[in-house]
């Protein structure tokens, strides 16, 4: 069974951290593009970061590189995305998804996790 699941999410104050994980199981990370995706209450999912380990491409959206970063472990079978200085727009529920390339609209990528909420308030 090719699944996903992700974990890392909570509730902060803005300037905090967090680092979401995704851990795949049934696939590894060189069959996929795994990308980082996020969708706020009312609107579209965006993508948020992605990477695809064979060729070593990667994405990470640029209104967000100064905050965010993924990185990819092989030997855990997993991607993570670091996020600081949180903003309260960024709450949101944060999915990682597999795809065949980062370039993909999201609604194209194959396998999804199931979520983590994250939600930045004062």
């Amino acid at each position: 069974q090719l699944q996903l699941v992700e974990s890392g999410g909570g509730s902060m104050q803005p300037g905090g951290s967090l680092r979401l994980s995704c851990v795949l199981s049934g696939f590894t990370l060189n069959d996929y593009a795994i990308g980082w995706f996020r969708q706020a209450p009312g609107k579209e999912r965006e993508e948020i970061s992605c990477i695809r380990n064979r060729d070593g491409s990667q994405y990470l959206k640029q209104s967000l590189k100064d905050r965010f970063t993924m990185s990819a472990d092989s030997a855990k079978n997993a991607v993570y995305l670091q996020m600081n200085n949180m903003r309260p727009e960024d709450t949101a529920d944060y999915f990682c998804a597999a795809g065949s390339s980062c370039l993909l609209n999201y609604k194209y990528f194959e396998i999804w996790g199931q979520g983590t909420p994250v939600s930045v308030s004062s």
